[in-house]
């Protein structure tokens, strides 16, 4: 037996999830990472197998989970419209009932617990930067809502076992994160944009391109929910996580194509049911509590980013995935 902290992190082989399983086991923790492999790849802990303090389970979250942690990051759920849309009802159970199922864990070992949270909660927002106290505007009954109303339903789940249960509980509500281990296929903007670029195929805007969102680096995202975890037990969130920088999408399409060298044209697409139109997170209450900001500039992240999926595609330039 170690004194070393033991952390469960689900959706730990997925994008984030690795990056954080390999944060945890750098700060000397012992990382148990449980995952289904539904949109997480076996490619992005691979290296991490070979560390004594790191554990890999396949495990479904929506079924109850048994183990000895300390804490709990539940990072479990598709998070890109192509993904989270392709089963809706499961990404709802996903959101609902592995809340549940790892707040009952939490409870019943004493474990602190993290919820990744998302900033679709505020759906397409009226308000402008938006803050942790606007409720949002969200169609409950659209086919994003199963992730969105998903989350909401999450937190309050989590705050209600807090309120109940004085459970300790961290909420994060995370903006548009991007950098390596991300899926190639997994529709999210940056790495549509990217894998678009690199492959010489036309870029995908919708609508007119000039929606905006807010792009973070992923090492900046996971210092972040680490500060949180440690944060004292008053702070329970919600709390927004994500860079304040805001680019439309034609502009960040331009910078890809400036910075792989693609001759790639720029193609228009109807905008999809219920897009946001703009998304920037107002981040003062990390800035206060925390001490938290990120530092990674898009064009720098970026450059990490194509790099990544450059080698990637050099492996296998066909593939969809890495699995």
């Amino acid at each position: 037996m170690t004194g070393a902290k033991r952390v469960l992190v689900t959706g730990g082989a997925g994008f984030i999830g690795s990056h954080l399983c390999a944060r945890l086991l750098a700060s000397g923790a012992e990382v148990l990472c449980v995952d289904n492999y539904f949109t997480g790849q076996r490619a992005n802990i691979a290296r991490l197998l070979e560390n004594r303090r790191f554990e890999a389970l396949r495990h479904d979250v929506t079924f109850p989970l048994y183990v000895e942690v300390d804490e709990i990051y539940n990072l479990a759920c598709p998070a890109s419209p192509v993904h989270y849309q392709f089963d809706p009802v499961q990404t709802t159970k996903v959101s609902v009932h592995g809340a549940i199922n790892m707040l009952g864990l939490a409870k019943r070992v004493r474990a602190k617990i993290l919820q990744a949270s998302t900033s679709e909660v505020y759906g397409d927002p009226a308000v402008h930067p938006q803050r942790e106290d606007y409720w949002g505007n969200v169609n409950p009954i659209g086919v994003r809502a199963c992730y969105d109303e998903g989350k909401r339903c999450a937190e309050t789940l989590f705050f209600d076992y807090h309120r109940q249960h004085q459970l300790r509980i961290k909420v994060a509500r995370i903006f548009n994160t991007y950098g390596p281990n991300m899926h190639p296929s997994d529709g999210r903007v940056v790495s549509n944009f990217i894998v678009q670029a690199l492959r010489g195929e036309p870029i995908t805007l919708y609508g007119d391109g000039l929606q905006t969102r807010s792009f973070c680096y992923v090492d900046d995202l996971v210092d972040g929910l680490v500060r949180l975890m440690e944060s004292a037990e008053s702070v329970t969130g919600p709390m927004n996580l994500g860079n304040p920088a805001e680019f439309s999408m034609r502009s960040l399409a331009e910078l890809v194509l400036e910075l792989t060298g693609s001759a790639s044209q720029l193609a228009y697409q109807p905008l999809p049911p219920d897009d946001p139109r703009q998304r920037q997170p107002d981040i003062g209450l990390a800035e206060h509590v925390l001490g938290w900001r990120p530092s990674t500039e898009l064009r720098e992240g970026l450059i990490k980013t194509i790099a990544y999926f450059e080698a990637l595609l050099r492996q296998a330039p066909d593939a969809d995935g890495v699995n």
